[in-house]
């Protein structure tokens, strides 16, 4: 199940990693939508709203795990193709402490700070006791996202992306059949939709923390070595404070968008919250592309293979940007029937809120290239020991769209409207600070000095 991605074919290699981390996280989505389809079709606008609403902000709270644990991996994968076995179990114990520390502060200040999220997303009356209700179970289940992201990581990093995609596949199932019987068989409401997910996610987070602890080759090997170091620490924090920072900058510029939706009313949320699940379901495998291309180019960056890295970097690019005009063709196509699986045709404003769902999807979803190509730059930068340089691009991203999405919905002859065409015009701008960055300081990305 390993993979070296030092040696053989460069597309091949990177290709076969990135499958199984494409097919796990769009399990993930479809679990996603099948939540929001449950709760859209049986329990109405309003709970579709309040779960939509709160999806965001746990795509918020993730991010920062998440982030974390992807600059962690970064540092494994490094080491991993320098071949030092030493410098990996020394990171694998500085890491799971600072992150394990940090989980632990996150869920505290998440339950501390429930009852301000209400003020910061402008969440209407009416939506806001369903809101609290779903968001006060869910929180439960921060440390066992912490679990996954950090053993799948470490796991992704030294070449294996099967076994993530198994307990990601078991996630996933059991949270469809554990919504279906908490909502529909027990009638739980929004509590019981929460409760499924949660418990799905601890069964994955052990499961596959008790695997790699006791199966997996790499930390069977390297138990003589994991000692905490406070040098090793520091070295983490570097990687994956920066990484966290740009995957949670992203995240809070889509909350504060969140926000300025909700300000909207119930139906413009509603859309919104079927329309981002599938546009997150039709961007994912980019997204887990460009994860896969950071650990390929991380563990050539280690085993110092530059040419193998320009050939990998040309591949993607040109992969990506395929794989993207051809999704968003789809999308633009099939809007309607897409946003229309999420709404009960009873609805009295089932109309309204798809007609909104299919103009958020058919403006952000024709330009999907962009953000496959800013996940690439975000990848490439994470591995050359750049985390920084991703924080940038993030920041005009990001920077971009909340500025114009405030700037333009203020406008009553572009409205809503100006929030959705904000999102493309973020990702071309930091495509092309990203791009021309890299053109300009070609030769010094590869300095050998991590």
């Amino acid at each position: 199940m390993n993979q070296d991605l030092t040696r053989g074919p460069v597309m091949g290699s990177m290709l076969r990693f990135a499958l199984p981390m494409i097919l796990g996280n769009l399990l993930q989505q479809c679990y996603n939508i099948a939540d929001t389809l449950i709760v859209g079709r049986y329990l109405g606008q309003g709970a579709l709203a309040a779960v939509g609403s709160s999806f965001t902000l746990m795509t918020f709270l993730t991010s920062i795990l998440l982030g974390l644990c992807m600059g962690s991996g970064a540092v494994f994968s490094i080491r991993f193709g320098q071949r030092d076995q030493n410098a990996l179990g020394e990171s694998v114990s500085a890491s799971f402490v600072l992150i394990g520390v940090l989980t632990v502060a996150l869920n505290l200040l998440a339950f501390a700070l429930l009852d301000w999220v209400r003020v910061f997303l402008r969440v209407p009356g009416e939506v806001w006791p369903l809101m609290r209700e779903y968001l006060a179970v869910i929180f439960l289940g921060i440390a066992a996202t912490f679990l996954y992201n950090y053993f799948a990581s470490f796991l992704r990093s030294v070449g294996n992306s099967v076994i993530p995609l198994l307990f990601l596949g078991l996630s996933a199932g059991l949270n469809i059949a554990l919504d279906l019987w908490f909502v529909l068989g027990l009638r739980r409401g929004v509590a019981g939709a929460a409760e499924a997910t949660v418990i799905a996610q601890y069964v994955s987070g052990v499961g596959i923390a008790l695997y790699a602890l006791f199966r997996a080759p790499q930390l069977r090997t390297l138990r003589g070595t994991l000692r905490l170091r406070w040098s090793r620490v520091r070295e983490i924090a570097g990687f994956s404070i920066l990484t966290c920072v740009q995957q949670s900058v992203m995240n809070l510029g889509i909350l504060m968008v969140q926000g300025l939706v909700n300000s909207f009313g119930p139906v413009v949320m509603a859309a919104f919250a079927a329309a981002v699940k599938i546009d997150a379901f039709a961007y994912m495998p980019v997204q887990d592309f460009g994860n896969a291309f950071s650990t390929f180019i991380a563990q050539n960056y280690g085993a110092r293979q530059k040419e193998r890295i320009q050939a990998g970097l040309r591949g993607a690019v040109a992969a990506s940007v395929a794989f993207s005009l051809a999704v968003s063709a789809l999308v633009f196509v099939f809007a309607a029937p897409l946003i229309g699986l999420f709404v009960d045709p009873a609805e009295p404003a089932a109309a309204q809120i798809i007609a909104e769902g299919v103009r958020y999807l058919r403006i952000e979803g024709s330009f999907y290239c962009g953000i496959g190509c800013l996940f690439l730059l975000y990848g490439l930068y994470r591995a050359l020991g750049r985390p920084g340089m991703s924080v940038v691009l993030t920041v005009i991203s990001l920077g971009t769209r909340v500025a114009l999405a405030y700037l333009l919905s203020a406008i009553p002859a572009i409205g809503v409207v100006g929030i959705w065409w904000s999102v493309p015009i973020g990702w071309f701008l930091a495509d092309l600070a990203g791009t021309v960055y890299y053109l300009r300081r070609k030769d010094r990305l590869f300095d050998w000095n991590i």
